[in-house]
């Protein structure tokens, strides 16, 4: 049975679909961009900025999901320029301790809203 995970601290979803979804005590959460929750305005700034913004956003809906950054397995991080690089590591590095995540990360042509950067995860319950 699949149970969809809804939260106000991270960004409503702006099409049909779920925020995550927790299915045999795992959690495969959409995508999230650097959207305030509160305001729904999307964060302002360069590319780290963003990326702490996504990131926080991701981290409120792994918890109320009942999970946690810590049981995260996989991620999936598109960013508008490969160039920064580096600074998304710097800020994703804040976020998850050894052992970290696999991850795929991949330069793409346009992320929703125009934003720097957008995440996604597969986690444990």
């Amino acid at each position: 049975m699949k149970n969809v995970i809804s939260t106000d601290k991270a960004p409503a979803a702006i099409g049909p679909y779920s925020q995550a979804i927790e299915v045999n005590g795992m959690v495969f959460t959409s995508g999230v961009i650097p959207v305030d929750p509160a305001t729904g305005e999307l964060v302002q700034g360069d590319a780290a900025t963003q990326a702490d913004q996504a990131i926080r956003n991701l981290k409120n809906l792994l918890e109320a999901a009942g999970s946690s950054m810590s049981k995260v397995i996989k991620t999936v991080v598109f960013i508008s320029d490969m160039n920064e690089f580096a600074n998304i590591n710097e800020v994703y590095a804040k976020y998850f301790e050894e052992p970290f995540p696999a991850r795929s990360c991949v330069q793409v042509a346009r992320l929703p809203k125009d934003v720097a950067i957008e995440i996604e995860a597969i986690a444990e319950k």
